[in-house]
């Protein structure tokens, strides 16, 4: 089994905290619509398709012609029938027409960025939307697609906590499949990384942060990762695939890989890419990154990892080759049968144990 990554970089405009291989140069869709054709083409793989996922970027904001024909080309390979094909939009990108010609050329989920609640957090994050644009794109995407996610963050500058309930109360009002809530990360080469922001500090961040689990629990979504909640039996499986080291290839500019324990990126220079220069970086993983992969990444969902294909898959018992970290943290660590996984508490300092397993 296979999942594929497609990346179309374009944008309206670039967000204030936004770090992802995006630009709003819009001159070169067609252009890199060709190369991406030509790269897709190029790939051959027997391997099932369980997921895919066009991402960006914000990949409704290009003409749908332009979706079709991408999705018509992945035809090529074998698509389970009951694969998750996802594709990201923003608020005050979607209209009827883009909506319909996704359904009708396979796609069945939907995942909207709309990350607060109120205007002017909107506004100071750079968004291009506003409350009403989202809600009508929601209700206008509800009209084809039963299942839809909805990103939030929190952590915002300005944002108090108040703010942030309302937009949990006001967002599972609308009943979507899964909702993802991340905290506001201030990256380097971003506007906001030299602005002077008002903050919440680290105490509010975490009440925030509870308060989501508890708060969307109640409303009857299943905290599967750290920042993804699920209604029963809608956990993203592209995602999944990730998190479980599963066998990825990623199309496009900046896209990842991994395919048998290699990783492959492809190159970040839209012009490259457009003339043919694809992946620019390959890896053999060691045995020793792969294990330090296995339990960072499965560690960041709520069911863990598996001792026993851990063992299976490299041939040693997790629990003696990371003894010295699970004693480390065994107020944050539990073990029940099969299964090694954080508590709450552990998943709030998993970067700290994460860095312990490398």
């Amino acid at each position: 089994m296979i999942s594929l990554y497609i990346h179309i970089p374009f944008c309206k405009s670039k967000c204030k905290y936004c770090d992802f291989l995006s630009f709003p140069k819009s001159e070169y869709v067609n252009a890199y619509k060709e190369a991406l054709l030509k790269e897709i083409n190029a790939f051959d793989c027997n391997d099932t398709v369980k997921s895919i996922f066009i991402g960006g970027g914000t990949p409704s904001l290009i003409d749908s012609s332009i979706i079709a024909e991408i999705t018509e080309s992945l035809g090529k390979f074998h698509i389970a029938e009951n694969a998750e094909i996802t594709i990201e939009a923003n608020p005050g990108t979607l209209t009827d027409y883009k909506l319909k010609t996704y359904k009708e050329n396979g796609i069945n989920r939907i995942s909207m960025g709309l990350q607060a609640w109120q205007d002017s957090l909107l506004k100071t994050l750079g968004r291009i939307h506003t409350r009403d644009e989202f809600l009508k794109n929601y209700y206008l995407t509800s009209k084809y697609f039963d299942n839809i996610n909805i990103d939030l963050m929190f952590s915002l500058p300005d944002q108090t906590f108040e703010m942030w309930l309302e937009t949990l109360e006001n967002v599972t009002a609308l009943k979507p499949k899964h909702i993802s809530a991340y905290s506001l990360i201030i990256e380097e080469g971003t506007p906001f990384y030299n602005m002077d922001l008002d903050l919440p500090d680290e105490e509010t961040d975490r009440k925030m942060y509870h308060s989501a689990i508890k708060y969307l629990a109640d409303k009857g979504y299943r905290q599967y990762e750290i920042s993804n909640f699920a209604l029963p039996e809608y956990e993203s499986i592209h995602n999944t695939v990730y998190w479980q080291r599963g066998n990825y290839k990623g199309f496009g500019l900046g896209a990842a890989s991994l395919i048998d324990n290699v990783r492959y990126k492809n190159t970040e220079d839209i012009n490259d890419y457009i003339r043919g220069i694809t992946i620019t970086e390959e890896e053999v993983l060691s045995q020793e990154d792969a294990m330090a992969e296995f339990m960072f990444l499965g560690l960041r969902m709520t069911e863990g990892v598996s001792l026993s294909r851990f063992s299976k898959e490299f041939g040693i018992d997790p629990l003696k080759k990371y003894k010295s970290v699970i004693n480390k943290y065994s107020d944050y660590i539990i073990i029940n049968g099969d299964r090694l996984y954080l508590t709450t508490e552990g998943l709030d300092i998993s970067n700290m144990i994460f860095t312990d397993m490398l």
